[in-house]
């Protein structure tokens, strides 16, 4: 089957080999171009295996577009897209547009799936393979998978350890159902959906006096990107790796109770043991590092960060 793909980075990359290894045609792909020096990793690998790769961001063009439909696709995936296409895009492939989604759609609709899911303490997620149409990933399902959430995956560890692989698998399966005519066309039940916003710094502020476990979700919900963030001092501090703590004190949440491999912090209902921390502007570093820079020790005391709102 004649495929056309769009998406980049690793995961692109990886769908690009798979579908090649599984027999099917891939006779397009649309990617980022990346710099000079570092190309995208999809665009790199499509220029090496000779297929005609186009910058995903032109594919407004009407003489992009063009050249993009003579090469006649069957059937379009969409692996990992951060454009909004035109719909003339969708629809040059014969058999429609599939996409990779990293949730149990319509649950967690929108682009940051994944950090919803931690954030608001789903025990369970997955992924969806699904039809494309005019809406926000709101097209007819055709497979799925789950995915457990364990009580200390962040967003980073949930992408790489547990949806990467099986994502790529998925899309090449989906491939081969619609190749043989018994791809799945289930629609949504929109009973059940859910959109949440881009993962920033408006949703990412931490209030200290919110529940520990809610605490612990919005860290694990934003890590590795944007960081969920508080102040100390007068400055934006980033929290990255850290680990909650069941044992009581009896400070105000917020407050440092030990300072030296890690920040210890009081929460409501546990202690957060801080491992990770970027300061605005500065590097990731250990915990550790920040404790010597700034001289921190217990009671210093963390304000809340910016919240939407």
């Amino acid at each position: 089957m004649r495929i056309a793909l769009i998406g980049q980075a690793a995961f692109g990359e990886r769908v690009f080999a798979a579908l090649r290894e599984a027999g099917e045609d891939v006779v397009a792909v649309s990617s980022v171009r990346g710099a000079p020096e570092r190309p995208d990793l999809l665009w790199a690998a499509a220029k090496d295996a000779g297929v005609p790769v186009f910058a995903t961001g032109r594919l407004k063009r009407d003489d992009v577009l063009e050249e993009w439909a003579k090469t006649e696709p069957d059937l379009c995936v969409m692996a990992f897209v951060t454009h909004i296409l035109p719909e003339r895009v969708l629809t040059a492939a014969r058999l429609g547009t599939v996409e990779y989604h990293p949730s149990l759609l319509p649950r967690h609709r929108g682009r940051s799936a994944m950090h919803w899911a931690i954030r608001m303490g789903d025990r369970v997620t997955g992924l969806t393979v699904f039809w494309v149409d005019e809406g926000i990933d709101t097209g007819p399902i055709l497979l799925q998978r789950e995915v457990p959430i364990d009580p200390d995956d962040t967003v980073g560890s949930l992408y790489f350890d547990k949806l990467f692989e099986p994502g790529v698998q998925a899309l090449v399966e989906a491939a081969r159902l619609v190749r043989e005519g018994k791809a799945p066309r289930e629609p949504q039940d929109e009973t059940k959906a859910t959109y949440e916003p881009p993962a920033d710094d408006e949703n990412s502020g931490i209030v200290w006096k919110r529940p520990a476990q809610e605490v612990y979700d919005l860290i694990r919900g934003s890590n590795p990107q944007p960081g969920a963030h508080a102040r100390l001092n007068g400055h934006m501090i980033r929290i990255f790796d850290a680990r909650l703590s069941r044992e009581t004190v009896a400070d105000p949440p917020g407050t440092i109770v030990a300072a030296g491999e890690t920040i210890d912090v009081a929460l409501d209902g546990g202690v957060l043991r801080v491992q990770r921390v970027q300061e605005e502007g500065g590097k990731k570093i250990a915990a550790g590092e920040l404790v010597a820079a700034r001289s921190l020790r217990a009671y210093d005391r963390f304000e809340d960060g910016r919240v939407e709102g």
